[in-house]
């Protein structure tokens, strides 16, 4: 999910935690070696003669096992002053293994996600077609993983963060909130201060051009999953000249405001909930006691209430609490995958019980912490980058009527993700962004999936994102989960394969019919 987390008002989440539960315009008749980014290393020409030093780089590759490459790409920190700081940005490589088009650059979403590791994924991720044709390249966006990572708080912290109750029904609770809130935001304000103003997506957009640059592609290949299709979409506004194929798959709406996509997200995870509901009481070994979805789905709401009140067992001996924000954010990760179901439907099972020690494992996995305690900085560049890309109100009320109003429509996670933006309320750098569409004028067409039933990303938004950008083509899929490419649609696989090798274009508004 995302947009603010604490795991769940992220703006759009990413795809790594749904991967680790489960284990010239053309009509698309010509080939990839006709188009931008064919063949060998090019001669790229920066869009200024100031960022011609960063294009022309030659990273020194290692080899850094599996097949895979590894590199540092420099950037500059401000874009505006490009001889100024430089910051490194890490990167990865699995050359391709047959007759190379180019590369396919890959982000998983987030914004937090770290592209490098997701990209040691890859023989899972794309089909061996793909892997023959691209050397797949990822990459940890600036701020986050191993790319000058934004840090603001210590691994004790960031539990308690975690755990805040964020559906506070006291004005006890709502201080503690608050307090916990503007101790996340003065935290990176110390410890990331000089990076703050510069972790926005527009400026790895710009990263990704030059790295587009330094692998040789004249023309940018490109797939991005939940965030990593707000980024493509701001790279190609950015960059529509040098598009050659985008997917944008799981797709956030840019035009959609901040508070109004933690609503809708807040209503997909609750659609979700009630489908995986909806499939475990028709199931033997249901960890319901009711037989209709009204009914589990007021079990699953006594759960986090009792939770609230007192906390469940934790087995795990880390002396972590499992209180209601845990125990949400737990079933929250399984919904992303419907693989996942079973995992989730044992670990209600034992909630029931008192025992939520499942639910726990599944929530680390989501805001990715490790069994020492500490955190990669998923949460933290999560939070910079969201409240640096979007507007947040600055008025606490506004949070308390949008709360208030989402957790009317969406019981379970309404509440939940509404006060997850509140860091963004009291964030040290001024946003001068805002939500609006991006038309991407002049862009090749741009291939947009949505998943019917997405829980983080609503098929809406993909609708949205495809209409808006000036040759958007949509891809649907009636299915469940989050993200639709290689989840199992054969007719997804082969549109989108299609599209990256030959650039044969899917008919727009296309639903790939669901998996029987």
């Amino acid at each position: 999910m995302t947009r603010g987390k604490r795991g769940l008002a992220r703006r759009v989440a990413a795809a790594g935690a749904a991967a680790l539960l489960a284990g010239g315009c053309t009509s698309g008749t010509e080939t990839g070696e006709g188009r931008p980014g064919a063949g060998a290393h090019a001669k790229i020409t920066a869009p200024t003669p100031e960022l011609q030093p960063f294009y022309d780089q030659r990273p020194a590759w290692r080899d850094c096992g599996q097949g895979f490459q590894c590199a540092k790409m420099n950037v500059p920190l401000d874009y505006k002053k490009p001889s100024g700081e430089r910051i490194g940005i890490s990167v990865i490589r699995l050359p391709a293994s047959g007759k190379r088009i180019g590369s396919l650059l890959i982000n998983p979403g987030g914004p937090g996600g770290s592209g490098v590791q997701y990209a040691r994924a890859a023989t899972s991720l794309f089909s061996d077609t793909i892997r023959s044709r691209f050397d797949i390249v990822g990459f940890d966006p600036r701020g986050v993983g191993e790319s000058s990572p934004v840090r603001c708080m210590s691994g004790s912290q960031l539990d308690a963060f975690v755990g805040m109750d964020a559906s506070p029904d006291t004005s006890g609770e709502l201080a503690t909130l608050v307090k916990g809130s503007k101790a996340f935001a003065e935290g990176c304000a110390a410890k990331s201060a000089r990076l703050l103003p510069y972790v926005g997506t527009a400026d790895a957009a710009r990263d990704m051009d030059v790295l587009r640059g330094v692998v040789g592609d004249t023309g940018l290949t490109y797939l991005g999953k939940s965030y990593g299709t707000y980024l493509g979409a701001v790279y190609a506004d950015l960059f529509p000249k040098q598009v050659r194929a985008l997917v944008l798959d799981g797709a956030v709406d840019p035009a959609v405001s901040s508070l109004k996509a933690n609503e809708v997200q807040a209503q997909g995870f609750e659609v979700a909930l009630k489908a995986f509901v909806e499939d475990s009481i028709a199931k033997k070994g249901s960890p319901f006691t009711s037989r209709t979805v009204d009914g589990a789905m007021t079990e699953i709401s006594a759960l986090l209430a009792n939770a609230d009140h007192r906390p469940l067992k934790n087995n795990l001996g880390d002396g972590r609490q499992i209180d209601e924000a845990w125990a949400v954010l737990g079933i929250v990760t399984p919904l992303y995958q419907r693989e996942a179901w079973p995992r989730l439907a044992q670990a209600l099972g034992q909630a029931f019980k008192g025992n939520g020690t499942d639910l726990l494992r599944m929530a680390d996995l989501l805001v990715d912490r490790r069994q020492d305690g500490t955190y990669s900085n998923q949460t933290e560049s999560n939070m910079a980058i969201n409240c640096l890309d979007h507007p947040y109100p600055k008025a606490l009320g506004a949070y308390q009527t949008a709360a208030s109003e989402a957790a009317k429509q969406s019981p379970h996670f309404g509440s939940f993700v509404m006060w997850g933006s509140l860091p963004c309320a009291y964030w040290p750098v001024k946003s001068d962004a805002g939500d609006k569409p991006l038309k991407a004028q002049g862009a090749p067409p741009i291939v947009v999936v949505g998943t019917v039933r997405d829980p983080a990303t609503p098929y809406e938004w993909a609708k949205g994102l495809a209409s808006e950008l000036s040759s958007g083509v949509l891809l649907g899929f009636d299915g469940d989960g989050h993200t639709a490419y290689r989840s199992g649609s054969s007719c997804v696989d082969t549109a989108v394969d299609d599209y990256l090798i030959a650039l044969r274009v899917p008919k727009n508004g296309t639903v790939c019919p669901k998996i029987t």
